[in-house]
Order: C-alpha cells, then sequence, then structure tokens
C-alpha cells in the first residue's frame, strides 16, 4: 500500500504544517520536476563537484515526490490530473537523470558510448514505469511490486545520490543499461503469465 515506508512517513511529517496552506501538492510537484531537472543538468557536467551537488539535489528531488504524494493524502486533494501529473514529472526526471549521467560520462573510457548507454537506460527506465502503470490500472490500481522492510522498490533510485557521492557513476550506468532492460523483459513476462487468456 502506498504511503506506508519510511520515506514517505519522514515526507508525511515534514508536509503536515503545510496542510491548510496556500501550498498545494502540485506545486510540490512542480518543484520536484524542476530539482529533479536541476540535478540531471548538474550530473550531465560530467565534473565530479558537480556530481555530488547533482547527487544531493537528486536526493532532495525524490524526497519531494514523496513529499506531494502525502501533501495530497493529508488535505484530501488527491485527484487524476495531480496523480498524472506526478507520475509524468517521475518518468522524466528518471529518464532525463540516466541521459544526464551518460552524457558527463562521455570523456571517460566509454567515450562516445556512455551516451547511448545513457539513452538506452532512461528510456528503458521510462518503459518501465509505462508499463508497470498499465498493469497496475489493468488490475485496479493493486501494486503489483509490493515493497518489504519500509522500502518501496522505486526507492532503489534514492542510490544515484550516494553512488553519485562516491564517484561510482560509471559502474551504475553500466548496471542500469544491462538491468533496466532485464527488469523491463521480466516484467513484460510478469504480466503475461498474470493476463487472462
Amino acid at each position: 500500500m502506498k504511503g506506508t515506508t519510511w520515506i514517505h512517513y519522514a515526507a508525511r511529517w515534514s508536509v503536515r504544517p503545510l496542510v491548510n496552506t496556500g501550498v498545494k501538492p502540485n506545486h510540490i510537484t512542480t518543484f520536484r520536476l524542476a530539482t529533479g531537472i536541476a540535478a540531471a543538468a548538474a550530473f550531465a557536467v560530467g565534473d565530479r563537484v558537480w556530481d555530488i551537488w547533482a547527487g544531493i539535489v537528486f536526493v532532495f528531488s525524490a524526497f519531494l515526490d514523496r513529499a506531494d504524494g502525502e501533501l495530497a493524502r493529508l488535505s484530501g486533494t488527491s485527484s487524476p490530473s495531480g496523480q498524472k501529473y506526478d507520475v509524468a514529472s517521475d518518468m522524466t526526471v528518471s529518464i532525463i537523470t540516466f541521459i544526464a549521467i551518460g552524457i558527463g560520462l562521455r570523456h571517460t573510457e566509454l567515450g562516445l558510448w556512455a551516451i547511448v548507454m545513457g539513452i538506452v537506460a532512461g528510456i528503458a527506465v521510462g518503459a518501465i514505469y509505462q508499463l508497470i502503470m498499465a498493469i497496475e490500472r489493468s488490475r485496479g490500481g493493486t501494486m503489483i511490486f509490493e515493497g518489504k522492510w519500509g522500502f518501496d522498490p522505486d526507492d532503489a533510485l534514492l542510490l544515484i545520490g550516494p553512488v553519485a557521492w562516491l564517484g561510482a557513476l560509471k559502474g551504475l550506468l553500466i548496471a542500469a543499461v544491462v538491468g533496466a532492460p532485464l527488469f523491463l523483459l521480466f516484467t513484460l513476462w510478469r504480466y503475461r503469465l498474470r493476463t487472462p487468456t
């Protein structure tokens, strides 16, 4: 069930003072999108200091991704259009982040292949978002990948921040360009198995 992870609890606590104020969930979603774009732009520079700052901004942006939904729930202002905007923002930030990481790594031994890898990983991540949403809609909104121990599967994206701080973005990109398409194929396989014929 959404809203039950440690990050959701922290976001709920942080946005509670905003209930009954002029701040709306879509304002937070827009700030999340803006900070996500800023993080991607910093990743694209390809400099160690910029990567560290990009990781910080990315983690903050990911936290805002939880905060907008929590404010919507607490204030009773959830709406289909707000949810679509939230998902579109999340997907956009995820896609451009991987592309930007690839651009930033173009001066490493990966060369221009890093950009290609970033594009492949970004497209695969975007396709995963679309596929999972389609599957969950077909099942009446039931989540197909449940979280465990207080974490959602998409909380794994938060690791981009620490990976950037540790200077390990090249390993992350290689893992993403292999792992994201494989996870997409796994999800397609799982969906086919569970779809009534």
